[in-house]
């Protein structure tokens, strides 16, 4: 195809979107509370973390639809959390979850970085944590003014700040480290730089005609399943200034990365270039987890073909969780039967029969798949990140020293 037949395909396609988006986007409001909106959306800028967990606490016991009686596990699942270390390092880390997420999903990542020395903390981007509907109220700038204001109260109480990010979040921190000379590297889990389809291009037009871009049941405590069109356009437009960022200005400071060959949510291949040629520090590590060797040096390849774990591939949601998590690990209370399989196949799932993992969409004749919902070398990818953060710490150590004695050393050098 050439170019300018692809460009009027492209354009056909998003035509057809708007008009179909047109014709069904002023539908009235359903009735599921889970779809509703709040007034307003909880406030972020609090002078301390603790007031901004109590103000946060008490917006969401007023404003979530609660999955079941238990109230207090899905309140904790969805909070922001700060870990303190037993032994501090001095140093902290702001992690910031992706679209349709929680702070629940940072949980064994944060107890590791804790248990290193770190403070950790966590962010509830406006619109998460209480009922899918309120994903319809948040603007660009209340996602980048949470990450932006937390940063700031986190150097108040630390002398080196690491900003981690999953997916969407990892967009958010990898644009606030650009523009922070201050932040001293970035965890970057399964970046959503470039989304997996064109169609998410759309989304910022689309979102003024069509409400929902999908809408299922609401059934799981630390996540949502519905997508609202107004969240998808603000993830593009995280997608587009973060692309921009990168392309002028790259980021020399350390960064770990991590990803999965078999997902499609996010262009691997994109990110993978951008850790290639913009993000050019030596103490950088690409975790890949799939079949084939990265050409970048600095990757370290796990294979995701585990049949003895019943693995297939990995996941865009599998990297972040622990085996021994009770939520999401092989033996958790949570298996994500939604895997882009037949119903029939879902329903075998559901029902409790033996599955398969894999990142969604992924199948293989005569198996039943769920989604790898937990990382089987999370040990292993820790002791790299563990690796790229000590590096990283000890070279900006290097460049304080030269910075403060400079003034002294440069007399000296000049009498030689």
């Amino acid at each position: 195809m050439t170019k300018y037949k692809l460009r009027l395909s492209l354009i056909i396609t998003a035509f057809i979107l708007i008009y179909s988006a047109a014709l069904i986007g002023f539908e009235n409001t359903p009735e599921d509370p889970h779809y509703l909106t709040a007034d307003t959306l909880p406030a972020f800028q609090q002078a301390d973390f603790d007031l901004y967990l109590k103000e946060t606490e008490h917006w969401l016991r007023a404003n979530r639809v609660f999955d079941s009686a238990d109230e207090d596990k899905e309140i904790k699942a969805n909070l922001p959390y700060e870990i303190k270390p037993e032994n501090p390092n001095g140093q902290g880390v702001l992690l910031v979850h992706g679209l349709g997420d929680s702070p629940f999903s940072f949980i064994d990542i944060a107890e590791h970085l804790a248990q290193q020395g770190y403070l950790v903390r966590t962010v509830l981007l406006p619109g998460h944590g209480s009922k899918v509907g309120d994903l319809i109220l948040p603007t660009l700038a209340d996602w980048q003014g949470v990450v932006a204001h937390h940063t700031q109260l986190l150097k108040q109480d630390v002398d080196q700040v690491w900003l981690g990010g999953f997916s969407t979040g990892a967009n958010l921190v990898t644009s606030q480290a650009i523009n922070d000379d201050e932040i001293t590297g970035l965890l970057l889990f399964a970046p959503a730089f470039k989304s997996g389809t064109f169609v998410a291009a759309l989304a910022p037009a689309v979102s003024h005609f069509m409400t929902w871009a999908d809408r299922d049941p609401e059934d799981n405590y630390t996540r949502y399943n519905s997508l609202p069109m107004n969240a998808a356009a603000v993830y593009y437009q995280t997608s587009e200034i973060v692309r921009d960022a990168l392309e002028k200005a790259g980021y020399d400071k350390p960064v770990f990365m991590m990803m999965s060959e078999g997902e499609h949510v996010i262009d691997t291949d994109y990110a993978q270039s951008m850790f290639s040629q913009m993000m050019t520090n030596t103490s950088n590590k690409l975790v890949w987890k799939g079949e084939v060797q990265p050409d970048d040096t600095r990757a370290v390849r796990f294979s995701m073909d585990l049949p003895q774990q019943r693995i297939s591939n990995g996941s865009h949601v599998g990297l972040l969780f622990s085996p021994l998590n009770p939520v999401y690990g092989p033996d958790g209370e949570i298996t994500i039967c939604d895997n882009g399989q037949r119903e029939v196949d879902e329903a075998k799932c559901q029902a409790g029969e033996e599955v398969w993992y894999s990142a969604y969409g992924y199948q293989e004749p005569g198996k039943v798949y769920a989604r790898l919902s937990w990382n089987p070398y999370f040990a292993e990818s820790m002791a790299i990140l563990d690796d790229v953060m000590q590096q990283g710490t000890l070279k900006s150590s290097i460049v304080l020293t030269d910075a403060l004695f400079a003034p002294i050393l440069k007399p000296l050098t000049l009498s030689m």
